[in-house]
């Protein structure tokens, strides 16, 4: 591990993760390179190797971060609101994660190889942050459905959290992506995160 406070090492992966949260605004996965995420921070390339030791290890500490950021939306939602009808909770679920459109973009990536190239330790963190979520997700269900079934309460986690992967491609279509889907005829319907997620949950919800 670096020298330095645990002030200075948080600052300095803090550092590494907004460089590489920038450049994937304009670049690829595929196109970013640890070279680049190095060339945007303040200290030297090497000096990655410090803190993450593999580009996978970078965009899946941001996907933390991300979650992080939706469980503390998560929360609030909780703080400020009492109770809820199933319409009212699956609006502001659905403007919750509108809000979080770079945690829908990197879960639509392969996830798989993001973990695999990850070390224990790195990916350990991760799945914290990630049963935080699914926790969360949960205390709402229990605070504003009491009355609902365990296993429904359940069978919403298991449905809703894999229906997040797919709902970044199906919401963000590029033009390339457009023309190629009229040539082969599919009737595609576009639907933003916000509506997408809002029929989602109501589905989920039909019977409470």
């Amino acid at each position: 591990m670096p020298k330095g406070s645990p002030e200075l090492t948080k600052a300095r992966k803090d550092e590494i993760i907004n460089a590489c949260e920038e450049l994937y605004k304009t670049k690829s996965f595929k196109e970013i390179t640890l070279k680049d995420i190095g060339n945007a921070t303040s200290f030297t390339r090497t000096s990655i190797y410090n803190y993450f030791q593999t580009k996978e290890e970078i965009f899946l500490a941001l996907l933390q971060r991300e979650n992080e950021l939706w469980i503390a939306d998560l929360n609030q939602i909780m703080e400020e609101n009492a109770a809820l009808t199933k319409e009212e909770f699956a609006d502001k679920l659905a403007h919750s994660l509108e809000k979080r459109g770079q945690l829908l973009k990197i879960m639509s990536m392969n996830h798989y190889d993001l973990e695999d190239s990850s070390r224990l330790e790195r990916l350990t963190e991760f799945k914290v942050a990630y049963g935080g979520s699914l926790r969360a997700v949960m205390r709402c269900l229990e605070k504003y459905f009491p009355k609902m079934p365990i296993a429904d309460k359940q069978h919403f986690l298991y449905t809703f959290f894999p229906f997040m992967f797919g709902i970044y491609p199906y919401t963000v279509v590029t033009e390339k992506q457009q023309k190629a889907m009229e040539q082969a005829g599919v009737n595609y319907v576009f639907m933003t995160i916000y509506e997408i997620t809002y029929n989602c949950v109501m589905g989920l919800l039909k019977e409470q």
